[in-house]
């Protein structure tokens, strides 16, 4: 189970988000010829593809020096995060037991140290007004926020939203007249195509990488519909947040994560599409925060055994486990044993190309589906959920259980389930008052109320309204299991 705002899970599967933190004082293909034109009856994706003509390749000097002054670096400062009291340590590892005085502590705890955590990333400027994106992870708690200019100018900036679920945050800063790059569009980057990164990796000012676009569409643990776009351009932490250039110079993603085993870059990295982070900035700018589509599935991917039950040709779709009642599928009248084929016409390829199309959709679109079910296609529409509304529509039954809590909560998927190895349990996504204050974070998954483990929101709301003063949640986060002690108000 991903945990995104959790470095030592993030390590533990080798992604890494591309922040940087300190303690507590200071966080095209290449081809010989192709088409410009459509001949009759040809493919029309290609009239639209300019290929790179052999043996040469983009300008970056010129993009980096028409784009460098619109990049900027993002310093945050913040209080630490604590998860509640930790062991007694004296300093001396595994040889603590040595210590002549450890024998009187063992057993016992001791507070977590408080202080400010600061923290760094990169950002780019998309208007002269002084309207910024960059890494929701890049401003995730943070009190103050800083953008640093190429010219070394300051600005404390405002966050007009972040939203975690597709890592994208808006800031704004009290200037004018100020440099901004040119958006592309992310849906024509194909595998192949050159791209420039430019940011602040360990602080290194207006670092520019190139490479190559490694592949599309990729869905990595704990990402639920981000269909990210996969590159060889070198970034580190504190690349989180900077743009992705292609050949022309456009901005067509933002950098946001690595795949390393080491912390550092490995050749693997990630970046969001900027064609979805212009759908959520556009929320973000226009109402503070982002409404994001829910179909109401549970949903696992095909395989050459499940396809031949289902006398499907190949193994591509996602299979429906698990259908929400009152949910835009359940009205759409898809059933347990389904297999999603199509989305508003784009094939699903496996369960994760599925989260993916209902995540960019928007809530109250009216969407074709193409289910397989009982040997032969069929065609429904389904009028798509808004997320929020369904889980405060879970919710009302108690709102005061709720509020008590400061917790919204959802049951692992199967595959969730598959990869955190727990039967059970409800994955956090969000925490506020209370719980938040005790340490929970979004990603940590609920196991256990007083030790009785909790499957369904409505057993642990029940669990909560029982209780006046305080419980003790069992939560596993990472590889990691603690109890998280929660003063209910």
């Amino acid at each position: 189970m991903q945990l995104r705002n959790s470095t030592l899970a993030w390590s533990a599967i080798g992604l890494l988000a591309l922040g940087t933190a300190t303690g507590l004082s200071a966080h095209s293909a290449l081809q010989t010829a192709a088409p410009t034109a459509v001949a009759a009856g040809g493919d029309s994706n290609q009239a639209a593809f300019q290929p790179i003509p052999l043996m040469t390749a983009p300008n970056y000097r010129a993009i980096v020096s028409r784009n460098q002054a619109a990049v900027v670096g993002i310093t945050t400062a913040g209080p630490i995060a604590t998860a509640g009291p930790q062991e007694f340590d004296f300093g001396g590892g595994s040889n603590d037991d040595d210590n002549p005085l450890a024998q009187f502590f063992r057993g016992h705890t001791m507070p977590r140290p408080h202080g400010v955590q600061h923290a760094q990333g990169s950002g780019f400027l998309i208007s002269a007004d002084g309207l910024v994106l960059t890494n929701a992870h890049v401003v995730d708690g943070a009190k103050e926020v800083t953008v640093k200019l190429s010219d070394h100018r300051e600005y404390k900036a405002k966050v007009l939203g972040a939203d975690k679920s597709s890592d994208i945050a808006v800031l704004k800063i009290d200037a004018h007249n100020l440099p901004a790059v040119t958006l592309g569009d992310s849906d024509k980057l194909g595998v192949g195509d050159y791209v420039l990164a430019i940011g602040e990796p360990f602080g290194l000012e207006e670092t520019a990488t190139a490479g190559i676009v490694s592949a599309k569409g990729r869905s990595l643990p704990g990402d639920g519909y981000v269909p990210f776009i996969q590159t060889d351009a070198a970034v580190n932490p504190g690349n989180s947040g900077g743009p992705l250039f292609d050949a022309s110079g456009t901005v067509v993603g933002i950098n946001s994560q690595i795949y390393s085993n080491s912390g550092g870059y490995q050749g693997v990295s990630f970046a969001i599409p900027i064609n979805l982070a212009v759908q959520v900035k556009d929320q973000i700018v226009k109402t503070g925060k982002v409404a994001h589509s829910r179909l109401g599935v549970e949903v696992q991917t095909m395989n050459q055994t499940l396809a031949d039950s289902f006398k499907l040709s190949s193994p591509n779709g996602a299979l429906v486990a698990k259908v929400v009642p009152d949910s835009a599928a359940a009205q759409a009248g898809i059933k347990v044993g389904d297999v999603i084929l199509k989305f508003n016409g784009a094939s699903i390829i496996d369960a994760g190309s599925l989260s993916q199309r209902v995540g960019m959709a928007t809530p109250g679109e009216k969407a074709s589906i193409e289910i397989w079910r009982d040997g032969k296609t069929v065609d429904l529409t389904a009028t798509i959920g808004n997320a929020a509304a369904l889980t405060a529509d879970n919710d009302a039954t108690d709102g005061s259980s709720q509020a008590k809590l400061g917790l919204a909560l959802r049951p692992l998927s199967p595959e969730e389930r598959q990869q955190a190895g727990v039967s059970g349990g409800l994955v956090v996504e969000d925490a506020q008052g209370r719980a938040a204050e005790a340490g929970i974070q979004q990603g940590d998954v609920v196991l256990s109320v007083d030790g009785t483990p909790v499957q369904t929101v409505a057993q642990l709301r029940k669990m909560v309204k029982d209780h006046d003063k305080q419980i003790a949640l069992l939560i596993q986060r990472g590889d990691a299991r603690l109890f998280v002690p929660v003063t209910l108000g």
